[in-house]
């Protein structure tokens, strides 16, 4: 983190530059441009004839000679701009590492299998972030085919997605009432909220909308036992429609920040729904990567400092344990209480049944 603070230092230094250097050059061609056109309706009011050669010839000189000052100094301040970005690229090389091949496994991605999961795991993640024209193209280059039956879900999630930044309820509200019933099964609140978000709509446009609330208030029915609370909250409010929501008690009604909400329990819900998680595996990998990777450098700079041989003994194995926190934890840890040794797929846990002890032996005596 701090390597980066350092280097967000040196960039916030050159945004100042070029925002400083854009108000400056706006205001000095302004100038210029005044001057001229008040030179130019001077010599259109009163002619070059009747004009003074002598004072016309010095207000010309002196334009000039204030064009010529403002270029000059725009291109020596542009040059020393251009000296705060090449900081930011030597604070990127002082404070990263540019080599980091060395602790990359360098057969991970030789076979085509491979190489064909990760294409489309990247296709996934352009379909999941709307980038559909994205996707078909690397689809084509890279020779990944992609069912539609898998692409369709991601289409309409991100219509609705868009949808729901425009502010428009319809698509989301059609979609959930259509898979209303899975949505209950997952103990899913998204329909009640998506119709409490759609009447709060109707009260911000004022006492004209009173009737079509009311009306629209008979999508609460079905929800009246688990949010009571809210619908009583929603229906007070119609009390103080006349004189303007936003100076009652119930103004909180209408922060903006409910629509960002609603986006991302929409998109939550819509991933478990398709039995996918929530943020796609790329950008998860990705995460996970950033953070593992200055503890690595650093293993890989000791192992150089003391000549160790056979630390990173297998290629798909961390030589330690990278602490990613829980919101990285996607499988069991369980580990053999005896051996000490980590489950796996080919190695899973198993219950052991205890033998039962054999009958006693006659006695021989």
């Amino acid at each position: 983190m701090e390597q980066c603070a350092c280097v967000e230092r040196e960039l916030e230094k050159v945004l100042h530059r070029f925002v400083m250097y854009g108000h400056q050059s706006e205001e000095r061609l302004d100038e210029l441009l005044r001057s001229v056109c008040e030179i130019r309706g001077q010599l259109v009011a009163f002619g070059v004839q009747d004009a003074d050669l002598s004072v016309l010839s010095q207000t010309m000189a002196q334009c000039c000679k204030n064009i010529k000052e403002t270029v000059q100094m725009l291109a020596s301040r542009h040059k020393d701009i251009h000296g705060s970005v090449s900081k930011v690229g030597k604070a990127i090389d002082r404070n990263f590492d540019a080599e980091i091949s060395a602790v990359v496994a360098e057969t991970v991605w030789d076979t085509p299998e491979r190489q064909k999961y990760l294409s489309e795991t990247i296709v996934e993640h352009l379909y999941r972030q709307g980038m559909l024209s994205v996707a078909e193209d690397l689809c084509q280059e890279s020779g990944v085919v992609i069912d539609m039956s898998m692409k369709q879900p991601f289409l309409e999630l991100n219509r609705i997605l868009e949808a729901l930044r425009m502010q428009d309820l319809r698509p989301a509200l059609e979609w959930a009432v259509t898979n209303r019933q899975r949505l209950l099964d997952l103990n899913s609140s998204l329909e009640f909220k998506l119709h409490r978000l759609y009447f709060i709509s109707l009260l911000s446009g004022g006492i004209g909308n009173q009737m079509e609330a009311l009306q629209y208030a008979r999508h609460f029915q079905p929800f009246a036992s688990q949010h009571q609370r809210d619908i009583q909250i929603l229906m007070g409010s119609l009390v103080y429609l006349r004189h303007g929501i936003d100076n009652s008690p119930y103004r909180s009604l209408l922060e903006t920040n409910q629509w960002a909400e609603i986006c991302n329990i929409f998109t939550r819900d819509a991933c478990s729904l398709l039995g996918l998680s929530v943020e796609s595996p790329l950008s998860v990998s990705f995460a996970s990567g950033c953070m593992a990777l200055p503890v690595l450098m650093n293993i890989k700079q000791v192992i150089e400092q003391r000549q160790c041989s056979g630390v990173w003994t297998h290629k798909d194995e961390l030589p330690i344990e990278i602490d990613l926190g829980k919101k990285c934890w996607y499988h069991s840890v369980f580990a053999c209480p005896i051996l000490r040794q980590q489950t796996s797929e080919s190695n899973p846990p198993m219950k052991l049944i205890a033998a039962t002890s054999s009958p006693e032996m006659p006695s021989t005596n």
